[in-house]
């Protein structure tokens, strides 16, 4: 038996792979950011090609940062960017279009077309979404109805579709095996979640063939080997498989009803469990499948997504240049009182839950002379957090339960000025591991709990260790005044491109 688990953490800047021990501890791990494409105003596209050799690239070097051989590798479990859409051929596995990512808007019209069609409630009681281009199936729609002769290769059985995770365990198995789990087809807008198979009813609306389609099997199942040719001659089993958000809360040892997590990424994401219950959202969230052996399906959860979290402190970085780098924001929150009225709502590329208005854009309000760019910095910072706050108020609606403690992690939770503010804004206690690469972390439990690696959840649960609770300091006046402010802000965001 292998003594390390190998994750494989495919996000939507970066790939990166960490190796983890026994005991749930990093032994080495490695990044690399990879290139966005943004060809028109609200396309955004990312190289396939370009997903696959960082990813691989990343594999390989922590492998040799850690000094083992690809034989101490007991088995491979993958996460990964949900929602964007590739299709490539079968034959040649040579993609026929760019990826087009969960962040792309070009779909916005179809999307209103589909639900002027009365397809709403459909959508939502089946596949626990909403339509939104957010989602994978319209950018498949886009694809065969706009990238020469494609629609007829599909039909032909040519063509292949996957996420992410299907795109690169098709390379790493060179071509062997066709696969999702049920995570990711939850995120695509064609997954029936109560059958847990693909509706044939929407792949009809949305004129895809289901030829195109990957099988569908549980997030902890050994489902094959990668090429011995990737690996030093080595054949490494994959055996962990699932959505990025998804992976968090199985990182974060969410395994029972009730517990909720944010992880603070590109995006903010906030899931909470709710076991086998399948809880349908009256304020504006997701329901969708979390991660488990197959025996254990189908098992649910709440979710609310904030399109922009770390990317806006990435934009005060690369396209504002108020800052040199991202932990700047730590000591520019702490040396200011207050940011003098001002909120930023960064709805750069729409606003998720629980608005779900494509035609938001991002803004700043409440300028004044008084106003300096470290106020801009600040107001950003703790946009993350209103946001958040707006899905957890959400999510307690919806589930009839008070969140009294928020599990948190990501690249943004190591700021302790934010997440000191997430709880003062949430009046709740954050919790922070000691290991934030939870997402990574989830992948290599499931791998390892499919393989044998570690043998219960019990265990796993002894893995888990707190680095860091915060607890809410500020007055209830305070919380309040704060929090209408962003409100009033947020309204004020929303139907931008209409008017």
């Amino acid at each position: 038996m292998g003594s390390y688990i190998l994750s494989l953490d495919q996000g939507t800047s970066s790939s990166r792979a960490i190796l983890f021990d026994i005991k749930g501890q990093i032994v080495a791990s490695s990044q690399k950011e990879f290139p966005q494409y943004y060809p028109q105003p609200g396309w955004v596209e990312q190289n396939p090609e370009e997903i696959w050799h960082s990813q691989l690239e990343v594999a390989h070097e922590v492998i040799r940062k850690a000094k083992i051989k690809p034989l101490e590798i007991h088995a491979l479990g993958i996460t990964n960017q949900r929602e964007t859409a590739i299709i490539w051929d079968k034959t040649t596995g040579e993609p026929i279009y760019p990826a087009i990512v969960w962040q792309d808007k070009r779909t916005s019209v179809f999307c209103d077309e589909l639900k002027k069609e009365g397809w709403a409630p459909y959508v939502h009681e089946n596949t626990g979404l909403v339509i939104d281009s957010y989602f994978s199936a319209t950018k498949i729609h886009w694809m065969l109805n706009h990238v020469p002769g494609a629609m007829d290769r599909a039909k032909k059985r040519q063509l292949l579709f996957g996420t992410v995770d299907t795109w690169l365990i098709w390379k790493l198995t060179n071509g062997a095996i066709h696969v999702t789990d049920f995570t990711n087809a939850s995120r695509t807008l064609l997954f029936n979640i109560k059958t847990l198979e693909w509706d044939l009813e929407l792949l009809a609306r949305m004129g895809i063939p289901d030829k195109m389609l990957p099988k569908v099997v549980a997030s902890s199942e050994n489902i094959g080997n990668t090429h011995p040719e990737l690996f030093g001659g080595i054949p490494i089993p994959i055996a962990g498989i699932a959505g990025d958000q998804q992976s968090a809360l199985y990182g974060q040892a969410g395994f029972e009803p009730g517990v909720a997590k944010n992880t603070y990424g590109t995006g903010c994401f906030i899931l909470m469990n709710t076991g086998t219950k399948k809880v349908t959202s009256t304020h504006g969230l997701l329901t969708t499948l979390t991660c488990g052996t197959r025996q254990e399906y189908p098992r649910y959860a709440l979710e609310g997504s904030v399109f922009i979290a770390g990317a806006a402190i990435k934009w005060l970085r690369d396209a504002l240049h108020l800052i040199k780098k991202a932990d700047e924001t730590l000591e520019i929150a702490e040396n200011l009182k207050d940011t003098q009225g001002v909120y930023v709502v960064p709805a750069f590329t729409g606003l998720g839950a629980p608005y779900w208005d494509m035609t938001a854009r991002g803004t700043i309000f409440g300028l004044t002379l008084g106003v300096t760019d470290k106020h801009i910095v600040k107001a950003t910072l703790e946009s993350l957090a209103y946001q958040s706050k707006d899905v957890l108020d959400a999510m307690e609606k919806d589930a009839g339960v008070a969140i009294k403690v928020l599990n948190v992690d990501g690249g943004a939770s190591t700021n302790n000025y934010l997440m000191q503010f997430q709880s003062d804004i949430l009046n709740a206690q954050v919790d922070r591991p000691e290991i934030v690469e939870t997402t990574a972390l989830g992948a290599a439990f499931l791998a390892g709990l499919a393989t044998g690696f570690w043998k219960n959840k019990d265990e796993l649960n002894q893995i888990r260790k707190l680095n860091h609770s915060f607890k809410p300091k500020m007055a209830e006046e305070s919380r309040i005044l704060l929090h209408e402010g962003w409100q009033k802000a947020v309204n004020r965001s929303m139907y931008w491109e209409d008017e």
